[in-house]
């Protein structure tokens, strides 16, 4: 296990070092310049000139890419041109909402998504299949800033339960934190959780028919025990991958539902730091996301390769 744990490490340095070059260069295709941003639409062309050299956007490309690579290997990460603070302590600041927010729909995805997946995978009652199937699709279909805007019409507007928008933290206050976490958490477990439903339940019926389950129903074991001893450990390696990668996208569904509930984590930094057109802010979120990305995914292949030995032996048995 500690040799192919090893194995993963490079492959995750390589693709953190490709990324970083394509979020540097892609970034400056965008149209727009932050310098002009900054000094203002009436600036004279000196103006604009002394605040492009003032954020280094005077350098040639390498060099500006060569001084944001060792800023982030020395933990330097710069200062944001438009919020005038610190990107390390801007991120910091938005990290602890953000992932406040992403636990509480991984929860939510693994507890609803899973009970949906085995109840699919599972259930005899072609009404029951019929109705979570449905559901699930529907989950699915709709895009989170719809799905956002329903629960808000629904439970803050028409019922009104819950509040439309904002943020409260949980340690200040869990009563109040927890109701302006409902709304957003479901949002953003919607599409997580129905993935998951419906690769569980895939995973369910094809481990039914291994001829090891087959030989335990056939010895007579409970449908209950059978589920939990042989057919559900048999159908989560698979399970665990397409978690991972999920999870791994969350941080992008999270841009959404951050704006449409007025949520202050990353989304909506990387949001601000967009329209503002601050590079060097949106390079620190970008290459953050695909480091979190990175290590989730990473984790997830740890993760299966525990379930199933299988995956590091290369599928020899």
């Amino acid at each position: 296990m500690l040799r192919y744990s090893l194995r993963r490490v490079p492959s995750a340095l390589v693709v953190l070092a490709v990324a970083s070059v394509l979020v540097f260069c892609v970034l400056r295709l965008a149209p727009g310049d932050p310098a002009v941003v900054l000094a203002g639409p009436d600036a004279s062309a000196d103006t604009v000139a002394e605040v492009r050299a003032s954020l280094g956007l005077d350098s040639s490309l390498p060099a500006q890419y060569w001084t944001w690579l060792t800023g982030l290997l020395t933990g330097d990460l710069g200062t944001s041109f438009i919020l005038g603070a610190p990107n390390a302590t801007l991120i910091g600041r938005g990290l602890g909402n953000t992932l406040e927010l992403a636990l509480a729909a991984v929860a939510l995805a693994l507890v609803g998504g899973g009970a949906a997946g085995i109840a699919l995978g599972t259930s005899r009652r072609r009404t029951v299949r019929t109705l979570l199937g449905g559901a699930v699709s529907l989950a699915l279909a709709v895009p989170p800033y719809v799905t956002g805007v329903l629960l808000v019409l629904v439970f803050a507007v028409t019922w009104r339960v819950l509040p439309a928008s904002g943020h409260e933290s949980l340690l200040a206050d869990p009563e109040i934190g927890v109701q302006y976490l409902l709304l957003p958490a479901v949002c953003l477990a919607l599409p997580t959780g129905a993935v998951l439903a419906r690769f569980l339940a895939a995973s369910l019926r094809r481990a039914r028919e291994d001829e090891y389950v087959k030989t335990a129903t056939a010895k007579g074991l409970s449908r209950r025990r059978l589920l939990g001893r042989h057919v559900l450990p048999g159908a989560l390696p698979p399970v665990v991958s397409v978690l991972g990668i999920q999870i791994g996208q969350l941080l992008g569904g999270a841009i959404v539902v951050e704006a449409v509930y007025a949520w202050p984590g990353l989304g909506q930094l990387l949001l601000q730091a967009v329209i503002g057109r601050d590079y060097l802010l949106v390079q620190d979120l970008l290459l953050f996301a695909v480091a979190v990305f990175v290590a989730v995914q990473t984790l997830t292949d740890l993760a299966q390769a525990a379930l199933d030995p299988r995956v590091r032996t290369g599928g020899a048995v």
